[in-house]
């Protein structure tokens, strides 16, 4: 992937002065001033504009050389304010690495923590939470999403029982593809979950047409997978200067302004990017400072990629 430039000033623990191990309840209300937040419908909750995904980047051994970029990756997003972390028990390692993290960083409490389920059948998707919760050394989670639609009306019903027990706050379903979308927009519009999640970027955005209208009318919050688009945009973004109005809407590198994209559209509650790297994270952070797109601007990044 070609390199990226990064705006990291302000955002590493050690330019904020927190310490390795935790971060306090003050230093981090001090660090989140800037990153904006939007609310969940349903609740009224507000949550960071900007989460984190953790497919493949978290997908790490227990070697402290592969775990060590991490450790900095999650102190800096929880050091900017940040919150929501997206996981899946199809990851790999990922929800254990994430769930040791938070431990040792002591930072469970002050995460927004998503996984999912991809079984077929009751007992097995019970089965998988019972799983996810151990790797995540945590008794509940905030956000349980059916992955991809696998056995949505069992894995749903029995998130909405899981709720009930207070074992999760919300319910989601998701999906990651543009040939997923009407599927996923039938299952939203029958039951009305708090959340779905599905990709949108600069040269993905099927999303428009059905989801996020009808997630506005339903009141249902949108998660945005795949801003990047698995990388291609960066590659296509090689060699290409930022657009002129680029410093003006405050973005000096291509991963914030494909993020404030996603951002600007009205109907978005939170995007989450993944990345193994901190000075990755730190970039990624800065897209949730500062205004959203211009219906002009919009139109000219996608122009550079059409």
């Amino acid at each position: 992937m070609p390199t990226r430039r990064h705006v990291v000033a302000g955002l590493s623990l050690s330019a904020l002065g927190f310490g390795a191990a935790s971060l306090s309840r003050p230093a981090l209300a001090a660090a989140s001033s800037t990153l904006q937040a939007r609310t969940i419908p349903s609740s009224g909750q507000a949550v960071p504009v900007i989460g984190m995904g953790t497919a493949d980047s978290f997908n790490v051994g227990e070697a402290d050389a592969d775990r060590a970029p991490l450790r900095e990756v999650m102190r800096r997003f929880f050091a900017a304010g940040a919150t929501v972390i997206d996981t899946a028990p199809s990851y790999g390692r990922s929800e254990a690495v994430v769930g040791d993290l938070l431990a040792e960083l002591q930072l469970r409490e002050r995460a927004f923590l998503c996984t999912k389920l991809g079984a077929s059948g009751r007992e097995a998707g019970l089965a998988q939470f019972e799983q996810s919760l151990r790797r995540l050394r945590t008794d509940k989670v905030e956000l349980l999403q059916v992955h991809n639609l696998v056995d949505w009306k069992t894995q749903l019903g029995l998130i909405n029982e899981l709720k009930a027990q207070g074992r999760t706050r919300y319910s989601g379903l998701t999906h990651y593809t543009e040939g997923g979308q009407d599927a996923l927009a039938d299952a939203v519009q029958a039951m009305k979950p708090d959340f779905l999640q599905i990709n949108y970027s600069v040269i993905s955005t099927g999303a428009e047409r059905r989801l996020f209208p009808m997630a506005r009318d339903l009141g249902v919050a949108v998660m945005i997978n795949r801003a990047f688009d698995d990388g291609r945009l960066f590659r296509q973004a090689a060699g290409k200067p930022l657009p002129d109005w680029a410093a003006e809407a405050g973005i000096s590198s291509w991963a914030q302004a494909f993020l404030r994209f996603a951002l600007s559209h009205p109907a978005v509650t939170v995007v989450i990017p993944a990345t193994g790297r901190p000075d990755r994270q730190s970039d990624n952070l800065q897209a949730g400072v500062g205004p959203a797109l211009t219906a002009g601007q919009r139109k000219s990044l996608q122009a550079l990629f059409a």
